[in-house]
């Protein structure tokens, strides 16, 4: 089964950008789509789920390997886990880190096994054999750390640009985000309040709060706070 995960950590970035490459690629892909915050995979529902039914042969495709995780040690560890589960990996950006790349290679040292007949040849050959299998998986775990490593620093430079960013805009006298003090009105509330105005008992109308709750359809803490606000209005 093919899986195309993507993933976003903010409301801003586009989720449909690495779908649509994942799909590019493999139209065949399961979608799961996934917002969170932070940078350990818990609270990853979506993410978490998935990795509960998947199986040996499956596969994971990542636009990039800064999709499956933005921490360097949490993501070597989760990549050492499925690959020895059978899970295949597949990154579109870091082809060079999926788990094919370094599947082949064991398998192949695997296939060289020679049955000479002599025991002591055999084991040697068993021992040569193993060891380059350790040599293959630790060059492959330093390729992935190093892959991981990236795209973590990418991650922190981004904050860190955006963050001086902030900083000169406002030396420069530039507003950044609300000004403290002001309440942000919504379409919700444009459309609200003067409801509340007409129908509440506290203004024009004759409902009590919770006839106007249900004629207005709100949920109480919006409406109880637009009715605050209208208050500190007329005050």
């Amino acid at each position: 089964m093919l899986y195309g995960v993507g993933r976003i950590s903010t409301g801003k970035q586009n989720i449909e950008r690495q779908v649509r490459n994942i799909l590019a690629k493999y139209p065949n892909a399961r979608i799961i789509k996934e917002t969170y915050t932070g940078t350990k995979l818990e609270g990853r529902k979506e993410f978490e789920n998935l990795l509960k039914i998947i199986k040996k042969g499956d596969t994971l495709i990542f636009d990039s390997v800064s999709r499956m995780s933005r921490n360097s040690e949490e993501g070597c560890n989760l990549y050492e886990d499925l690959f020895n589960k059978g899970i295949n990996l597949i990154f579109l950006k870091e082809e060079y880190i999926n788990t094919e790349v370094y599947r082949k290679d064991l398998e192949y040292q695997i296939n060289i096994e020679l049955n000479t007949g002599n025991e002591a040849t055999d084991e040697l050959m068993q021992t040569i054999i193993s060891a380059l299998n350790k040599y293959t998986l630790a060059l492959a775990k330093e390729q992935i750390k190093k892959a991981f490593d990236q795209a973590e620093k990418e991650v922190q430079d981004l904050h860190q640009r955006t963050k001086e960013g902030i900083i000169t805009a406002r030396l420069e006298g530039k507003q950044i985000g609300q000004i403290k003090g002001t309440k942000l009105t919504t379409k919700k509330k444009k459309e609200a309040k003067p409801l509340i105005v007409k129908y509440s008992k506290d203004f024009d109308g004759t409902l009590s709060d919770i006839e106007c709750i249900k004629l207005i359809v709100i949920s109480r803490n919006s409406y109880y706070t637009y009715k605050k606000e209208l208050k500190e209005m007329v005050a």
